[in-house]
């Protein structure tokens, strides 16, 4: 099944998303996306302004469509749960989460960077995302007992690739994949499906501020991806946007605890491909062993 056709226009009908981070970028692009699936949508964002540019245009492009915005800082707790409860009473409830919110934090190596920011970068993208996790959990549990919730985290190449000069993005981003395996299997007798998206290499705000640091903060040869990324206009936002639609979906239910790669897994999975997938320990992160690599060494 191509990832084109997998779905119609209604695959989310009578859904209701929170989505963080979604001002700009790929928070902007999933939010679209999930509209165009005929969903509705919740989006914050840490810029009052910008969040609510991004809600108008939305709404002028989506006029059938609820759209809820406020302005959120993920570091605060206060913020967050003044979001959803907003979010919950407008919309009704709500079934999916997507966590997008992030930044970078500081470029640097350790021993260079400004603290604070490295901490700011930790909470916002790790305590943050884990306390919306906890929120949305909350309300889900107290809804009646179904399958269909969704909690889906934006993690990415800092999870699984050590990154010059990004250390807290790293850390966090990792951290962030572990929390999603590790609530997913708190969770799965509760019919709430966890996973996290990785979403290729994007040509975003983000991004652009790696190819600022230059070379001597983040190393020459990262620099030297970023530059080719930036030149090419990166992977595509669409890509990413429309995995979390399938994750959102019920085409995806069952499918929990998994980090995915937009732009190169193959999902839509086939009923085979997500029963082996379930079975097994494919698309988590793991410690890499010597027989892993076909040493003869290593076992005690």
């Amino acid at each position: 099944m191509s990832r084109k056709a997998w779905a119609g226009p209604d695959v989310l009908l009578g859904r209701r998303a929170l989505i963080t981070g979604a001002s700009q970028g790929l928070g902007r692009e999933i939010a679209r996306a999930v509209l165009a699936a005929s969903g509705d949508v919740a989006i914050c964002a840490r810029t009052a302004p910008d969040i609510a540019a991004a809600a108008a245009e939305l709404a002028q492009e989506f006029p059938q469509r609820c759209i809820v915005s406020m302005r959120c800082d993920l570091a605060k707790t206060g913020d967050l749960e003044r979001f959803y409860v907003a979010s919950i009473e407008t919309l009704g409830g709500l079934d999916v989460v997507i966590n997008n919110a992030g930044v970078h934090g500081p470029i640097g190596k350790l021993d260079d960077i400004d603290w604070g920011s490295w901490t700011e970068a930790i909470a916002i993208n790790l305590v943050g995302t884990a306390y919306s996790c906890r929120l949305a959990v909350e309300h889900f549990k107290s809804q009646p007992r179904q399958s269909g919730a969704k909690i889906i985290n934006l993690s990415g190449g800092g999870a699984t690739l050590p990154q010059t000069g990004l250390s807290a993005y790293g850390a966090s981003k990792a951290g962030l994949v572990r929390l999603t395996e590790t609530l997913a299997e708190e969770v799965r007798a509760n019919g709430i499906d966890v996973n996290a998206v990785a979403p290729g290499a994007l040509a975003t705000r983000l991004t652009r501020e790696v190819h600022q640091a230059g070379p001597e903060r983040v190393g020459s040869e990262y620099h030297a991806r970023v530059s080719d990324l930036l030149a090419k206009d990166g992977m595509s936002l669409a890509c990413a946007a429309e995995l979390c639609v399938y994750l959102a979906s019920r085409e995806s239910d069952g499918l929990t605890g998994r980090l995915i790669s937009a732009p190169w897994d193959p999902w839509p999975f086939t009923n085979r491909a997500r029963r082996e997938i379930t079975d097994s320990d494919i698309y988590t992160l793991r410690r890499i062993v010597p027989k892993d690599r076909g040493k003869d060494w290593g076992d005690c």
